[in-house]
């Protein structure tokens, strides 16, 4: 059974050692998270938040309100809308259906929010696998987006396609 906790500045070293393998690298390449002063910093528009199984650290998800983002990074988005990021850290950890619990407690926590209307994620285009697995969690292709340099596909999951 997978928990989502806060991410405190006590993670540091997990995010920054699972920013060096190269599956996370795979699918952000030119990212520096700049961890040090994110996990020290907590504006009202995000959430960071590790996975954990049976209390050991295996994945982080951050959530945050793209209409509000400081670095505009999505651009004029509509408000009420959540992004999510997410990651495994360990290759040994992948393929083991983590992901999908990881992502159900995210949207779980996205949606319990009466205002929020959908959820954006911008996976790289050559992502495939990405793709089918946000697909088979009901996220719908949106369009092809450029994100600093780097092709992406954008997916929304709508909160009324979301069974209650």
């Amino acid at each position: 059974m997978i928990k989502l906790r806060q991410a405190t500045i006590d993670d540091l070293e997990l995010p920054k050692y699972w920013d060096t393998k190269q599956h996370v690298i795979d699918c952000d390449p030119d990212s520096d998270w700049n961890w040090e002063v994110e996990l020290n910093y907590h504006p009202e528009w995000r959430e960071q938040l590790v996975a954990e199984l049976n209390n050991k650290a295996i994945g982080f998800i951050q959530i945050i309100d793209p209409a509000k983002e400081e670095s505009n990074y999505w651009g004029k988005v509509e408000q009420n809308k959540r992004a999510i990021d997410i990651w495994i850290g360990e290759e040994t950890e992948l393929n083991k259906g983590y992901g999908t619990q990881m992502m159900k407690l995210a949207i779980d926590k996205c949606f319990k929010q009466p205002d929020v209307t959908g959820i954006l994620i911008d996976p790289l285009k050559t992502n495939l696998k990405a793709h089918r697995f946000y697909r088979r969690l009901g996220f719908e292709f949106i369009e092809e987006r450029d994100f600093n340099g780097i092709p992406c596909f954008v997916f929304e999951l709508r909160k009324a396609s979301v069974q209650p």
